[in-house]
């Protein structure tokens, strides 16, 4: 007679998690690692529609519920009609992953207004409004996660990128106001990636050379921020306020 085989672990089990910028890369990776952990995850975008919905599907197909939620994260008006949409469907929230972000370099002579409100609105505005409109909920419910994906940008200077890591570095230190505003009840951390690899996309020879200047001479893959924010979703009873860097050890250089 074979051995029964044991289902696998869902410790997420009813919970309800919105990953912003999920339609693409890690958004999306995260959101998928969360729907096998047994979470229902609403899946936000603002442009790739295409891939929130495929998201959808794919998180369905393991067994929970999901919905994609159009918003623009730097628009707090939107950020209020995502969060009711929220509630209306699941009635609760208990883990957000603030990941929606814009990336682009302009160099310093030619950073003009708009790039910094391009990427402050988004980088820093948005993971602000998410949170703050997540925390309103969670403190009600005496419970609750928020990870802020920011970067090692944002521990770092790169000079060429000087808009994207000051929004990221604000991020930071915005985990480190909200760890304390939300305690006891909401615990707020930081991932800080390094050099991540996408699958199915070209590598770059720059971003290569990057990750082979860290300690560990590889790139990331999404997997490696997906797992971390798994495991600060089940297994963190007593970190708040921190930043993760996921990097290969370049941080250290």
């Amino acid at each position: 007679m074979g051995m029964t085989q044991r289902p696998p672990e869902r410790p997420l089990d009813g919970q309800v998690a919105l990953v912003t910028g999920a339609a693409l890369r890690i958004g999306r990776g995260t959101a998928v690692a969360l729907a096998k952990a047994g979470a229902h995850v609403v899946v936000n975008y603002r442009t790739s529609r295409k891939g929130a919905l495929e998201a959808v599907e794919e998180i369905k197909a393991l067994g929970v519920d999901a919905m994609a939620a159009r918003a623009d994260v730097s628009n707090p008006r939107e950020v209020r009609a995502m969060f009711q949409a929220i509630q209306r469907r699941f009635h609760r929230i208990d883990l957000l992953v603030n990941n929606a972000a814009i990336f682009y370099s302009v160099p310093w002579e030619r950073l003009a207004p708009r790039d910094w409100d391009q990427i402050l609105g988004t980088n820093l505005k948005g993971t602000f409004f998410c949170a703050q409109a997540a925390a309103r909920i969670m403190t009600r419910q005496k419970c609750g996660q928020i990870v802020n994906i920011s970067s090692l940008g944002g521990l770092q200077a790169w000079p060429d990128y000087m808009h994207y890591c000051c929004s990221k570095a604000a991020v930071i230190m915005l985990t480190k106001c909200l760890a304390k505003a939300l305690a006891p009840y909401v615990r707020v951390n930081s991932i800080a990636p390094g050099t991540i690899l996408f699958p199915g996309e070209e590598r770059d020879p720059r971003m290569m050379k990057r990750a082979r200047s860290a300690p560990l001479q590889i790139p990331g893959q999404v997997s490696d921020i997906a797992d971390l924010v798994v495991f600060l979703a089940t297994r963190n009873r007593f970190m708040t306020g921190q930043v993760i860097a996921v990097d290969g050890g370049k941080s250290i250089n």
